[in-house]
């Protein structure tokens, strides 16, 4: 797509009342990928696991005898089967053989706690789980669970894939359940095959990228923003059971990674490496982040360790299979604020709490719209209700489109701070503490006052000596009076992170330690 004419697109009807902007030629599958990649480049690498490696080919192979065996377990189309694997091979073939046999692929996180797993599993139904052998412990007794260990020897025959409409339901990904019970988005096959088809265009990629996964495969990212984006690309996936700067790294320069997706603290800890610009990174070309905004320190320095790097801002959620804007090749040094624009399909909206479109630079709730955009939420029509107008997922984001098109967030709506009556946005504090040289890490949340309602308060990691009265004078000389933190918890030690790399701003409101300016 990338090296020929624009990507026809034209609008189609889906899930019975949306009207939508569909890119005209697209796989009708997600299987129908991996087909095309092995028609496409069979001998070619696909996967690097530790010491394996796997071409196309083997993996479609492997992707059939495995739907074979999962077959003669009684799993069929439809079925929903819970992946509580880390950044494995077993991951990437079990979600290539789920999509075959056009079951239903659950992922969850290695670290959910077994109340968690019992609450996801009961919820979707789940027929079975492929669990790492020191997790079996986590399933509910009710489900029947294989080890990783075991999958090998799970072996049959494979059938011919199966028929699948493209909204049908591929992948169940349950949210994190800030304000209560997961929701599970239901991304369908429609909704990931356009979520490659806009990663390609947008990032020029091809067969020949080689992309390093450092996030959870179990994460809309991870999942759909490589796994199944390399699998339509024909590329190369990359495993790193975990993110650590410097095996990130040797990895980059020894695997001549091109591509990959963190989160901004990631590149930051790349950066914290003892001479970074002694690794060979000269084939890394695309450098996705998204998650929080990259301090425009950290921008500056990746450009000097990495000339050939080119980042790119990418704005997105489960709920719209991972992509609803990103920033255009080149344009994140001009735009450091912004998170880019909408992708090919999509369409964004700003609206009050009226939900009154509003007119550009003014702030408001974010809509998004388009064929990456999930159905609803997998058994809960009264929070699919409460989330979706006309095929808008309202995010729950404050931000605005300036003039020319560039989505800016904000601030979380629950994030936002009413200190007196003036709105302080979070984000806009954290990026002020980001330009001071020795903040690694910032987090903003307001504290109860009786007087003003809220007041702001700041967490920072930090590398090196600065204490609060400094920074509160940093931010003093660039931010209105009532912005600026008054209550301050400052130390070396990383802010908290669920698995897939977003600050828990909830564990922060809950911390008690405090130390004033």
């Amino acid at each position: 797509m990338p090296d020929g004419p624009p990507p026809r697109l034209r609008p189609e009807r889906h899930y019975g009342d949306r009207t939508v902007n569909c890119f005209a030629e697209r796989p009708g599958s997600l299987w129908q990928m991996v087909d095309a990649a092995v028609e496409r480049r069979g001998d070619g690498e696909a996967l690097v696991a530790g010491e394996q490696r796997w071409t196309w080919r083997d993996l479609g192979v492997a992707a059939g005898r495995l739907s074979g065996g999962l077959h003669d377990r009684g799993i069929g189309t439809g079925d929903r089967v819970l992946l509580l694997l880390g950044n494995r091979a077993d991951f990437v073939v079990a979600s290539l053989a789920l999509a075959r046999m056009g079951a239903v692929a659950v992922p969850l996180s290695i670290r959910s706690a077994p109340p968690e797993v019992d609450y996801v599993a009961m919820h979707c139904g789940a027929r079975l789980a492929l669990v790492e052998d020191d997790l079996l412990g986590h399933v509910p007794a009710s489900v029947p669970a294989l080890a990783a260990s075991a999958l090998e020897a799970l072996d049959g025959e494979p059938r011919a894939p199966a028929a699948v409409d493209e909204e049908d339901t591929a992948v169940v990904l349950y949210t994190s359940g800030t304000t209560g019970r997961p929701k599970g988005a239901m991304l369908a096959h429609f909704n990931i095959v356009h979520s490659a088809l806009h990663y390609e265009l947008a990032m020029a990629l091809g067969p020949s990228d080689r992309s390093a996964v450092a996030v959870p495969l179990s994460h809309v990212t991870g999942l759909v923003a490589q796994l199944w984006t390399m699998a339509h690309v024909a590329g190369t996936l990359v495993l790193l059971p975990a993110f650590k700067a410097g095996d990130y790294l040797r990895l980059a320069e020894r695997e001549r990674i091109t591509h990959t997706i963190l989160v901004p603290a990631m590149y930051q800890l790349c950066l914290l490496q003892e001479d970074p610009a002694r690794f060979d990174l000269a084939a890394w070309r695309i450098g996705g982040f998204g998650g929080a905004p990259m301090a425009p320190a950290t921008i500056a320095a990746l450009a000097e360790a990495v000339p050939s790097l080119g980042l790119v801002n990418c704005y997105g959620a489960t709920e719209t299979a991972s992509p609803a804007t990103i920033m255009p090749p080149g344009h994140t040094v001009r735009k450091p604020a912004s998170v880019g624009v909408a992708v090919a399909c999509g369409e964004l909206m700003i609206v009050d709490a009226e939900a009154r479109a509003l007119p550009a630079d003014t702030p408001g709730e974010v809509w998004i719209r388009g064929p990456m955009v999930v159905g609803g939420y997998w058994a809960d029509a009264a929070a699919t209700l409460l989330a979706f107008t006309d095929g808008w997922w309202h995010s729950g984001d404050l931000g605005r489109i300036d003039a020319a098109g560039y989505l800016h967030i904000l601030d979380r709506i629950k994030d936002l701070i009413n200190r007196g009556g003036y709105k302080v946005f979070t984000s806009e504090v954290e990026a002020v503490l980001l330009q001071h040289p020795r903040v690694v890490e910032a987090a903003v949340v307001g504290y109860p006052c009786p007087v003003l309602g809220e007041r702001v308060r700041a967490f920072a990691c930090l590398r090196g000596p600065v204490d609060a009265g400094e920074l509160q004078a940093f931010c003093a000389a660039r931010l209105a009076d009532y912005k600026v933190p008054e209550r301050w918890s400052l130390g070396p030690d990383p802010l908290p992170r669920n698995a897939n790399g977003k600050l828990l701003k909830k564990a922060l409101r809950e911390r008690h330690e405090e130390t004033r300016p």
